[in-house]
């Protein structure tokens, strides 16, 4: 047996709790890990409360990061006792998460967890890592980073944080926006913001269906009007990457921000990526990107603290990386 927390659909309520679960409720894969660390993601909170599209059998275990050490691997891809990361697939959505001190996948599912990265700040970056450095990628890819200005939606999520953190670090100028301005601003800067907006003194710039051209580079987090917004003051040739719908999974534009100046937009899924990809992008958050004290902006959780963090990530009253300690007795 080992503690796992677990969601349970009770008639029309989703209820999460922490139980012992048996090891034959773990899926038959072929790489079994004990978990050391997870962490929260708003895909998590989402399954915690019965979202349609992200988890359709209950109960069940969210969690879609997990890194630990090898407990069993029936290929031999890994050995006993070696370090793994694993994030995205199908973990934490139909098959049971990190949010247990076992998990079982396919072996392909993990990647080994670079020498540079302990266990914990590899869940201070977990998936909102990756996504961050998805992103950044397909930015430097199409715009260049050198002399670059960006603007961040969404700046004070786990995302958002890490992004500001690593485009500064590279020499960007990073204009940051958060609708929680008052309690984050010095929290931004200090991961490197030069400038922080409120959202709606970023609407303020936006002018249908163009704007003056203002920003290179753009990362947007949440989705609905603020990508509208953003679409409209980018500058010739910029670019947008993509990654969240917070606000909503709809948004509107015009065809002249693509066919006038020649902008992009640059979708990053984190969960279906190669894993050449993958190992690539861990191998830069270990070194040349790796986040300038990531531990500033993250805060520890045991298994039985998952309930308030879920209510406040979806309630937009979340900043910062929830990480989700399993080697601490409750």
């Amino acid at each position: 047996m080992f503690r796992a927390y677990v969601v349970e659909k009770k008639e029309d309520s989703y209820i999460g709790n922490v139980i012992e679960k048996s090891f034959d409720a773990l899926p038959n894969n072929g790489l079994m890990v004990k978990v050391f660390y997870s962490s929260l993601n708003y895909k998590d909170a989402l399954s915690a409360i019965g979202a349609k599209g992200v988890t359709r059998q209950y109960p069940h275990t969210p969690g879609i990061d997990a890194v630990g050490e090898v407990h069993e691997c029936k290929d031999g891809k890994f050995k006993k006792g070696d370090h793994v990361i694993v994030t995205g697939h199908d973990l934490g959505m139909d098959t049971s998460g990190g949010f247990a001190e076992f998990i079982c996948v396919p072996s392909e599912w993990a990647i080994p967890l670079p020498k540079e990265l302990s266990m914990y700040e590899a869940m201070c970056l977990g998936t909102a890592g990756l996504t961050a450095a998805i992103g950044i990628d397909l930015l430097e890819q199409k715009n260049g980073l050198t002399d670059k200005k960006a603007i961040i939606n969404g700046a004070t999520g786990g995302v958002g944080y890490i992004a500001v953190n690593i485009l500064s670090q590279l020499g960007v100028l990073v204009t940051a926006v958060t609708g929680k301005k008052s309690n984050a601003e010095n929290d931004l800067r200090h991961l490197g913001a030069s400038e922080v907006l409120s959202r709606e003194e970023m609407n303020s710039f936006a002018r249908y269906p163009l704007s003056k051209g203002i920003w290179d580079i753009g990362y947007d987090i949440v989705g609905g009007d603020m990508l509208t917004d953003m679409l409209t003051f980018m500058k010739v040739g910029g670019s947008i990457a993509c990654c969240g719908n917070v606000r909503g999974a709809d948004f509107s534009t015009s065809v002249f921000p693509f066919i006038l100046r020649g902008n992009s937009l640059l979708g990053v899924d984190s969960q279906g990526i190669s894993l050449e990809k993958r190992d690539y992008l861990w191998q830069k958050l270990a070194t040349d990107w790796k986040p300038d004290g990531i531990e500033k902006f993250s805060k520890v959780i045991n298994l039985s603290g998952l309930n308030e963090e879920i209510a406040l990530i979806l309630k937009g009253k979340q900043s910062g990386r929830i990480v989700v300690s399993l080697d601490k007795v409750e």
